[in-house]
């Protein structure tokens, strides 16, 4: 531009008046009116100067199958957020050549979807960076620790498609531990204490269960090395029993956290229990004492917890440096936990002993075990826990939020067959009685699984409640008048009469005439279509099972806050079972085909008959029990096609 010369500024329009008159004897037209007319006639004006081109017709694209959603990163919650930053922490170098972590259970119960996230969290971590993981029993508490949960334990690691690099359990180091205790008491970090319980909770400033008092010493806390040690072996030796002695740490009493007022660190135990691995002692160290000291002895570079742990890391620090052993980085993540259930060791036991659930991996609950019974794939779990991510702070997670996870992660991996849950019978009288005529039927909508065969014959079976005896306009389903498609069958039914039990009054039988058009005319067009199995014993159609749907063992999202206590919340309609249910003969095929999905630690699909899963068209997601048989078919729901609970 020349800044000589002029610059010529567009000319500005008049401005309307505010008001437009009207012409006599005319209604005033509105300024809005006026300016949607304006509008209109600078959008005519602009096509008659520019006349656009003749559209070319161009035939609608055909319905393929519906587009899988992108499969969220298996790895993202290593790759960003807090978990990226512990490892920036302490990255792969010269000093930590390896990564290595550790999953730590103890054994004295089942694990539970809330430890799923720690597997994922430690195994997962470890493999991300190319390092190892270490599956540690933490048994320094021998009560209540049996041989079943070490086995179930073990088992749901390598469900869960992890391998620890070696076992471990606390107990293997109880003599390393023990050697570091007398040192420690050598240092003047440790003292034998014979105050009694009461004794010990006064000292840390509580009185008749009121808390923030003064914290004094307690008054063995200034006995001499020596006679701290002494008094330690006697312990080893069982001269004292429970109660009548233990080891304390010299902490700093004056510190805000409770984790240093002088925690225990060996203690006897009641009854004088022996310890399953380590007989020869009287007495076993606490966990204060043992978690850190047993990451320091294996070596573990990120000791990663959940964050009730967090004050515990100033006491793991503590006791590391003090006894000048390395020193292992202890960070805290945010703990997951279902809402509207009860994940207690303790409750769980009252659930089982009681008779409200059939045992530990009852399918309405959350123990893991449950979950795999229940038909939920291991992939499922951990993509559930992917999707929630990894921060410090706790996830309180409602359970329909769970079920759609994993609803979204069996859509496109499971095959899809047709499943009748109450059975109606339905006669086409107007087809031979030999009539057979077989209908192909995807497994999926991505072509890759797959079609199978399944008869339509004169007699078919239709779920109860796609029948009504009175119809309505606003129902589309079948009803004395109404037309209906059999999904893949080539032409719709509709229902001509229907027969009843005199003496209940329940439909047991609906007639329909088939309804193929004679030779030129149009076929008729149903408004909607329903899933159906029909009887043809050559190929054995159906397949006769018991299905088990499940809904949430309790009414109220936190059981736990009922003023009569947990078990009055029990819901009594959390179990259905559909003794008379029908499947398509296409099962058998998918039978063979398991696992589904194809899940690395499910391949011995008879020693894991959940491994079986499919869609039921229309209704939910099943799966196989453990307690079915070639004789008798059991299923049980895995989650509903659609998310019902968290609409209400």
């Amino acid at each position: 531009m020349d800044p000589s010369k002029p610059t010529e500024l567009p000319v500005r329009p008049k401005e309307a008046p505010k008001e437009a008159e009207a012409a006599e004897g005319e209604p005033k037209i509105s300024k809005r009116e006026l300016a949607k007319q304006a509008k209109k006639a600078a959008k005519n004006a602009a096509k008659s100067n520019n006349p656009q081109p003749a559209k070319e017709t161009k035939p609608k694209p055909q319905n393929g199958p519906k587009e899988a959603p992108a499969p969220r990163d298996p790895d993202a919650m290593f790759k960003i957020g807090f978990l990226s930053d512990v490892y920036q922490e302490r990255p792969l170098s010269e000093t930590h050549p390896k990564i290595r972590t550790r999953f730590p259970p103890e054994p004295n119960g089942f694990l539970h979807i809330g430890h799923s996230k720690a597997i994922a969290v430690n195994f997962g971590f470890a493999r991300y960076h190319g390092g190892e993981c270490i599956l540690r029993f933490d048994d320094t508490n021998p009560e209540g620790e049996e041989e079943r949960y070490y086995s179930a334990i073990r088992d749901i690691v390598s469900w869960l498609g992890f391998t620890p690099v070696r076992e471990t359990h606390a107990s293997d180091n109880f003599d390393r531990l023990y050697e570091l205790s007398e040192e420690l008491i050598k240092r003047d970090g440790a003292y034998v204490c014979h105050c009694t319980k009461a004794e010990v909770k006064a000292q840390r400033g509580e009185t008749d269960g009121q808390r923030g008092g003064q914290r004094f010493a307690c008054p063995h806390r200034t006995r001499p090395i020596e006679e701290s040690l002494s008094e330690f072996r006697a312990m080893r030796d069982g001269k004292y029993k429970a109660g009548e002695a233990a080891l304390r740490m010299k902490q700093d009493l004056e510190d805000p956290n409770p984790q240093m007022w002088d925690l225990f660190a060996w203690r006897i135990p009641e009854g004088g229990k022996q310890h399953l691995r380590a007989s020869k002692y009287a007495m076993f160290p606490t966990y204060d004492m043992a978690h850190g000291l047993c990451d320091s002895i294996e070596g573990i570079t990120h000791s990663l917890c959940t964050t009730e742990f967090q004050l515990s890391r100033v006491s793991y620090e503590w006791l590391n440096d003090k006894l000048d052993v390395y020193r292992p980085m202890q960070r805290e993540y945010g703990r997951l936990n279902i809402t509207g259930t009860v994940l207690s060791k303790r409750k769980i036991i009252q659930l089982v002993k009681e008779g409200h659930v059939r045992d530990w991996d009852d399918p309405r609950l959350y123990t893991l075990i449950a979950l795999r019974r229940r038909g939920v794939p291991p992939g499922a779990i951990l993509s559930f826990v992917n999707e929630l991510g990894v921060t410090k702070v706790g996830s309180n997670v409602q359970m329909h939020k769970f079920d759609q996870s994993v609803r979204q992660y069996l859509e496109t991996t499971v095959p899809r067959l047709m499943v009748v849950l109450e059975p109606l019978k339905v006669v086409i009288d107007d087809l031979a009685d030999d009539h057979e005529e077989m209908c192909e039927v995807p497994y999926s909508k991505d072509p890759a699984f797959g079609t199978h065969n399944v008869p339509f014959t004169k007699t078919v079976y239709i779920e109860r409640s796609d029948f009504r005896e009175v119809d309505a306009t606003d129902y589309f389903r079948l009803a004395p008048g109404k037309t209906v498609g059999l999904i893949k069958v080539p032409y719709p039914i509709t229902a001509t009469h229907f027969d009843k039990d005199p003496a209940t009054g329940v439909v047991t039988c609906v007639h329909a005439k088939y309804e193929k058009p004679a030779e030129g005319a149009a076929p008729i067009k149903p408004k909607t279509f329903i899933h159906w199995v029909g009887e043809s014993a050559r190929h054995h159609s159906p397949i006769r099972a018991e299905i088990r749907t499940f809904n949430s063992l309790f009414k109220s999202e936190d059981p736990s806050s009922n003023p009569a206590g947990f078990l009055a919340d029990i819901n009594p309609d959390s179990e259905q079972i559909y003794a008379d249910a029908m499947i398509d003969p296409g099962f058998e095929e998918i039978s063979r085909g398991a696992p589904w999905p194809k899940e690395a630690a499910e391949t011995d699909v008879t020693a894991n008959k959940h491994s079986i899963r499919f869609q039921g068209m229309r209704t939910a997601y099943f799966a196989v029990d453990r307690e079915s048989t070639p004789e008798k078919t059991i299923l049980n729901r895995i989650v509903t096609l659609k998310d019902t609970q968290g609409k209400t």
